[in-house]
């Protein structure tokens, strides 16, 4: 699918993102709704049986993230049995849409206070056996455990369209991190919740 931002200015994006929102067969209030439930089933998680995952192992964000990535989508596919399903090979987003792949969409997750950020792959032209970094997004920010023993909160969540020539590579031959700027953060991602 050609990006529907191609040619487009800046001062339209905001337009476009909403049509694109308004467009997509799952309502904003079911995504923020299953991120929350999400998080919160995490917290409640025991491990080992007896072990907390909030008093006792209280894991660092490169871990809080993967379960939350894993679990929306297995709620996902759960709630939506035959129309959407997680990610099972290479090529797949991680939410596949069954009856229109134009709909699948991938979820990041970071527990920095607004940002969200890729690998360096995301802002390289997609390989042909790789799954598009062009699409749909939910991106998920978080709280971290803190040395206050707080419960940590899902702090923003937004929902749009990033192409892969919006992620920003780092330029260092060793850096593997990509990035979106300020205009594609705030014009192609939509907060559909904010603590």
């Amino acid at each position: 699918m050609n990006s529907p931002f191609l040619n487009q200015p800046t001062s339209k994006w905001m337009e476009i993102t909403r049509k694109l929102i308004e467009d997509f067969p799952i309502q904003k209030d079911y995504l923020v709704h299953t991120v929350i439930n999400s998080w919160n089933d995490i917290l409640k998680t025991k491990i080992a049986g007896t072990l907390s995952i909030v008093h006792d192992i209280r894991p660092k964000p490169q871990i809080m993230g993967f379960f939350l990535h894993e679990i929306v989508a297995h709620k996902i596919e759960k709630e939506n049995f035959g129309k959407w399903r997680k990610e099972i090979t290479a090529d797949d987003k991680d939410v596949v849409c069954i009856f229109d792949s134009k709909y699948s969409f991938e979820i990041k997750t970071s527990s920095n206070k607004n940002r969200i950020f890729g690998n360096r792959s995301y802002s390289q032209e997609t390989q042909t056996d790789k799954k598009s970094k062009s699409g749909y997004y939910l991106a998920i920010n978080f709280e971290a455990f803190d040395n206050a023993n707080n419960i940590p909160n899902i702090r923003l969540i937004r929902f749009g369209w990033i192409d892969h020539i919006d992620w920003q590579g780092q330029t260092a031959s060793s850096g593997q991190q990509a990035r979106l700027s300020t205009d594609v953060e705030t014009k192609k991602l939509f907060t559909i919740y904010s603590k």
